[in-house]
Formats: C-alpha cells, sequence, structure tokens
C-alpha cells in the first residue's frame, strides 16, 4: 500500500532533519552545507517493499542525476522506507546497486555512499557509537557526482581524515549525547 502524502511529507522531514541536524550540524560531511543550502539536492522516497522495485528506482534516479546539469542537481538521496530494513539485506542490495553502476557506464561519473537505520561498520558492535556515522531514519542511497566529491576534496586539506573525526565526535559525544542532540530542532 502506498504512503499518503501526510506520511510521505513525514519521511521527507525527518531525512531532512538527519540531514541538517547529523550529517551537517556535527560536520559529519563538511561538503553536504553547499549543496543544501543551493537546493541542489533531490530527495527521491521510493515506494518499492523490494529489491527489484529498489533497484528499478535507483535505475531511474542515477539516469536522472547523470542527465542533469550539476548546477541543478548535485547529489540525490534515494530514499527506501518500505524496503530493505534489515541491514544485511541493505547491503547485500550495494553489490547490485554497484554492478549497475557500471552497467549503466556511469561508473567514474557517479557513485553511491550508503546509509541505514542500523549500520555497523566491519568489525564493530550493532550498538558501537561509531556506526551512527552512517545511520539515517530510512534506508538511503546517496547518489554523488565523482567531480563534485573531487572538487570538494580539493577545497578541504584533510579529507582523508574526515572518517576517523566523525568517529572521534560521535565518541566524544556518545549514545545518550546523539539522542539528545538528534531530538532538537535543526537550524536551517
Amino acid at each position: 500500500m502506498p504512503p499518503s502524502a501526510e506520511s510521505h511529507a513525514a519521511i521527507l522531514a525527518a531525512t531532512r532533519h538527519w540531514l541538517t541536524r547529523a550529517v551537517i550540524g556535527l560536520n559529519l560531511c563538511p561538503f553536504a552545507k553547499a549543496v543544501h543550502v543551493k537546493n541542489q539536492i533531490r530527495y527521491a522516497v521510493s515506494e518499492a517493499t523490494d529489491l527489484e522495485g529498489v533497484l528499478m528506482d535507483l535505475e531511474t534516479e542515477l539516469q536522472t542525476l547523470a542527465q542533469a546539469g550539476p548546477a541543478e542537481l548535485d547529489t540525490t538521496l534515494l530514499i527506501l522506507p518500505h524496503a530493505l530494513a534489515e541491514f544485511t539485506e541493505y547491503n547485500d542490495c550495494l553489490f547490485f546497486a554497484e554492478r549497475m553502476l557500471r552497467q549503466l557506464r556511469l561508473e567514474g561519473e557517479l557513485q553511491i555512499a550508503s546509509f541505514h537505520p542500523q549500520y555497523q561498520f566491519e568489525g564493530t558492535e550493532a550498538d558501537d557509537i561509531e556506526n551512527y556515522t552512517n545511520r539515517a531514519p530510512y534506508p538511503i542511497l546517496h547518489l554523488l557526482r565523482e567531480a563534485s566529491i573531487e572538487r570538494a576534496v580539493d577545497a578541504f586539506p584533510d579529507a582523508a581524515e574526515i572518517y576517523e573525526r566523525n568517529q572521534e565526535t560521535l565518541r566524544r559525544l556518545g549514545l545518550a549525547g546523539w539522542e539528545k542532540w538528534m531530538s532538537e530542532a535543526a537550524e536551517e
């Protein structure tokens, strides 16, 4: 059953809150604020309920991003509120997503970053705070332009250290601090 317009709005609101409060607010991605401020982020809510539907929507969104001008659309968040609830299923989907990127000959032009409510890095425990760097309210496939990433990395001298800095930020914050931070309203 497709979600109502109200639940669609709630999905977008939760995703935007996560982006502005966690990703931008904690500076987990120093490149996110610019595309957010310029309204160059596409929020695509998928109605898919299974892997096949997710991959169909992914193909559409990859082609939409590839065909759009970077000044109008720089990145896409494909939000999957009705599919891939289990992290293992989501992780399996990433294999097919990367294969699709190659099949569409978009490898080197676009890339896919991953976010999930149960995200867990290899070698960590499920409740380790470091996992929250990639935890989002819904499973999300983040489609990015390689050229934009290269420009951002060139402009940010310590880009290779972002991962470590993010994990340290969350360790300092702790789970209680994270929950408090996320419960507060985002500054736009």
